[in-house]
């Protein structure tokens, strides 16, 4: 019997998720065979199919496993944002390591291959950004309403406000890694972006000007 913290079993199957990882986003879905990732795990085609029933089940796994990168930005959003006796500095520290943990090129390089395989595997790509980043937007939205409760913010639909500011971070580098392959963003790149991003957003959610409000359809017929 096994005495550490990891069984022989578990060792094994994270080195061929690993394997499969590598070359997933190096060959792309159809470019990968089981029979590549047996011969990067160093183990036999039938010892893969013994973990993974076939290509599909691997390739939802490892997009699963990448949602844990995710859960560390949850807790920093709230380890960040919380008891802050100003809304400024803790979104300026958050937008860094938004910046710093979603520009990480293998991070960029497994989005792109979730989209690309988005509409032959649409459960594995919905599982992917529920589990992932609309959970980080769900508790973006808890912490800007406990700042605009300690009128540190001006918010009247906090998710909205989430995807605003995440938009407002990421629309530059994001796209321009997605359509250019480019996954290279300097430091000074990403404290442009950051701060950009923060004043944008304390313009139109900041505690001293108010937010505009959508116009009803009725009334904009009018105008």
């Amino acid at each position: 019997m096994e005495t550490g913290t990891e069984s022989r079993s578990e060792r094994k199957r994270k080195a061929l998720m690993l394997a499969a990882t590598e070359l997933f986003l190096e060959k792309g879905y159809d470019g990968t065979s089981m029979d590549d990732v047996a011969s990067r795990a160093a183990v036999s085609k039938p010892t893969v199919y013994k973990y993974f029933s076939d290509k599909e089940r691997l390739f939802a796994e490892i997009v699963l496993a990448s949602t844990s990168s995710m859960v560390g930005l949850v807790n920093v959003i709230s380890e960040t944002m919380g008891g802050q006796p100003a809304a400024e500095p803790g979104l300026l520290r958050l937008a860094r390591q938004f910046l710093t943990a979603l520009m990480q090129p293998r991070v960029l390089q497994l989005r792109r291959l979730v989209l690309a395989n988005a509409d032959r595997f649409p459960a594995v790509g919905r599982s992917w950004f529920e589990q992932g980043f609309e959970r980080a937007l769900a508790t973006l939205a808890t912490t800007f309403q406990e700042l605009a409760d300690r009128k540190l913010l001006q918010v009247d639909d906090p998710l909205l406000a989430a995807n605003h500011f995440v938009g407002l971070l990421l629309w530059i580098p994001i796209n321009k890694a997605m359509f250019t392959g480019d996954h290279r963003s300097s430091p000074e790149e990403l404290e442009r972006f950051a701060v950009a991003a923060v004043r944008a957003f304390l313009s139109g959610y900041g505690p001293t000007k108010p937010v505009a409000r959508p116009i009803p359809a009725t009334q904009r017929r009018k105008r």
